[in-house]
């Protein structure tokens, strides 16, 4: 496979530097707000996530992976400094690192034109607004869920203007968002809208309560209703919206492993703090070979996980569209990072269960990750089709 070629680069001097501060702020700064009353079962309050963006703000970490002037860091290097922002569940709310934003924004500044950065982007990437990004539709009406040619809504251009309707489900922010990206499928195959929100014709029926709970707004249902759009706010092209999707979705699921290895490695040490502290049965728990092991494993796992991140981050670096990779990584990595959480957990018995430590709460968020940007069993099936096609196109052995 050509990326067996790639050898991941280390993090520069730059990434380092960057990732260094980003560490220490959400350490010394972020982490205190975890038992902040604001943190609640749809993510943290906006009054919180403006107060801990204000403090990211003045300590010049805010948006890290985006450079002055709007260059983005390399794969590699925003794979080691989303890392560590991910260390705590809010580190990437609070420096403007989490889903759907770093999505979005990656997505704005490769398709969107010089007026749509203007209007959209800059307020996302300073850091004053939110974001929500309109695929997912609900599985009880047919529509696109892991496989988004099932796409039921629909726009059609009207004058100067798309009309867009449909129902959406699973919208990561909607509540609460600025800027919103909706996706809807015309005569020439699916298209990308960019909206000011909130807009009348975009109604949150619920907000779906989840098994996780770090981003804020949570997970909404939402029908759209005749949402009139000019048509100046299309994103790129009509019928490629596909196209763009993968732009977004290869690098975001990538995205998705640095933030969650972050909070793993977090989950980990808080682990192996109490198995060194905890006494049972005459010794410490560290001692006894069934936990001792377990940890032994959780570093093997999440370095495993963390060369794998890097391997795919150097394959999109090198100008690959990388979807295979993304996907071996999304699987290798969320199903790396569930056993680790689980392990932390187990390590740490009652206390891992309880809302004393992030732990349970890391937990939950990777075994949403599982699902959450394709379920492994998608990704699986999808690398199952190109070992067919590769095995079509090879000589005979």
């Amino acid at each position: 496979m050509r990326a067996s070629h790639h050898e991941p680069a280390g993090p520069s001097e730059r990434a380092k530097d960057i990732a260094a501060r980003v560490e220490a702020f959400v350490r010394d700064v972020i982490v205190p707000y975890e038992r902040d009353p604001r943190c609640g079962s749809h993510g943290p309050s906006e009054d919180l996530v403006h107060e801990m963006r204000a403090k990211a703000r003045a300590a010049g970490v805010l948006t890290p992976h985006i450079l002055a002037g709007g260059d983005h860091l390399t794969q590699v290097e925003t794979a080691y400094v989303l890392r560590h922002s991910g260390l705590s569940p809010l580190g990437p709310v609070a420096v403007n690192t989490a889903a759907p934003d770093e999505g979005n924004m990656y997505l704005l500044g490769k398709v969107g034109s010089d007026a749509q950065k203007e209007r959209f982007l800059k307020q996302l990437v300073e850091g004053r607004a939110r974001s929500a990004f309109f695929m997912t539709e609900p599985a009880t009406d047919g529509g696109a869920g892991s496989d988004p040619s099932m796409m039921k809504t629909v726009c059609r251009l009207d004058g100067n203007h798309w009309v867009i309707n449909g129902k959406k489900t699973f919208i990561t922010g909607a509540e609460g968002a600025k800027v919103g990206i909706v996706m809807a499928k015309s005569d020439d195959g699916a298209c990308m809208f960019l909206v000011d929100l909130p807009d009348p014709a975009i109604r949150i029926d619920r907000v779906l309560n989840t098994i996780d709970s770090s981003m804020p707004g949570g997970h909404a249902e939402i029908t759209i209703d005749n949402l009139r759009v000019p048509a100046d706010q299309m994103l790129g092209n009509s019928g490629e919206g596909f196209k763009y999707a993968q732009i977004r979705l290869s690098p975001a699921r990538l995205s998705h492993c640095m933030r969650w290895l972050g909070a793993c490695t977090r989950a980990n040490e808080i682990a192996t703090d109490y198995a060194c502290r905890r006494e049972a049965f005459g010794r410490l728990l560290v001692d006894h070979e069934g936990v001792g092991f377990m940890l032994a494993e959780n570093l093997i796992d999440l370095k495993q996980a963390e060369l794998m991140i890097d391997w795919c981050a150097s394959i999109l670096d090198s100008g690959s569209l990388g979807t295979a990779e993304s996907s071996m990584a999304k699987v290798a990595v969320s199903e790396a990072l569930m056993r680790i959480a689980d392990r932390c957990v187990q390590v740490m018995g009652g206390m891992g269960v309880s809302g004393d430590t992030i732990v349970e709460q890391v937990f939950r968020e990777v075994r949403a990750f599982r699902i959450y940007d394709g379920p492994t069993e998608v990704h699986k099936w999808s690398l199952a089709k190109k070992i067919k096609r590769d095995w079509k196109n090879a000589r005979p052995v």
